[in-house]
């Protein structure tokens, strides 16, 4: 009973791999109809929230169990570097190349490259509990689904999304210190402003702009906490 109730975080964390897989398929039927009218893209999108649905709940569920391992803390992160990392950039590879890209899609790999970083600095670092050094890589993964959902109805420049994919490739590695939505104190205005505001304005702006209004919600939340870090800097 032991070694089911140990490995049913796991095989959580299994789905979140597997709806990472399926979103990484539907990414090479980019602007195909697929499922339902939705195109590849849509579904991908959909898949990469399965497994962000995946990904809370393990954790959760091993939580409630008991049953934190070494091993599910491993499986994690390889699930998410196919989730969060490999399946957006190659939502983002395939637009590109639809968008007459040629080789220049291939920046878009930039993306699980510098995840793959980000994750593997996470595992060795024990003091991103409360605060993150580096955005994300779920973060990364929103910000890119809120991209090319503009990006499929109003692509632009070349110049600019190969700036773009360098710009969040380096937050992800980068040192800047990133606040985390858990708050502990949830009465404390003065301690959680910014995890307030960052929620509010998600849901602001994806309601006035749809899923573009992602890809502005993580922009706010890079903003919000390069201003925090300013804040703590002048306090010491």
């Amino acid at each position: 009973m032991n070694a089911i109730r140990n490995n049913i975080p796991n095989a959580i964390t299994s789905l979140n791999l597997l709806c990472g897989c399926i979103a990484c398929i539907m990414a090479f039927s980019c602007f195909d109809p697929v499922c339902g009218g939705l195109k590849g893209y849509q579904c991908a999108f959909i898949m990469i929230a399965l497994s962000a649905v995946a990904d809370f709940l393990d954790g959760l569920v091993a939580r409630l169990l008991h049953a934190v391992s070494a091993i599910g803390a491993e499986l994690d992160s390889l699930a998410d570097l196919v989730s969060f990392g490999l399946a957006p950039a190659l939502i983002l590879y395939n637009m590109m190349l639809g968008q007459g890209a040629g080789h220049w899609a291939l920046f878009a790999l930039m993306i699980p490259v510098f995840g793959a970083l980000r994750l593997a600095r996470f595992n060795v670092d024990t003091n991103q509990t409360t605060t993150f050094t580096g955005l994300p890589i779920p973060a990364n993964a929103i910000f890119w689904i809120g991209y090319t959902a503009l990006y499929a109805a109003h692509p632009v420049s070349l110049w600019i999304v190969l700036i773009i994919i360098v710009i969040l490739s380096l937050l992800m590695v980068c040192n800047l210190r990133m606040f985390s939505l858990k708050m502990h104190n949830l009465s404390s205005l003065q301690e959680n402003w910014a995890q307030y505001l960052q929620v509010v304005a998600t849901v602001v702006f994806v309601v006035l702009l749809g899923l573009p209004g992602l890809a502005a919600a993580i922009a706010l939340y890079v903003l919000l906490s390069s201003y925090k870090n300013t804040i703590i800097k002048r306090e010491k």
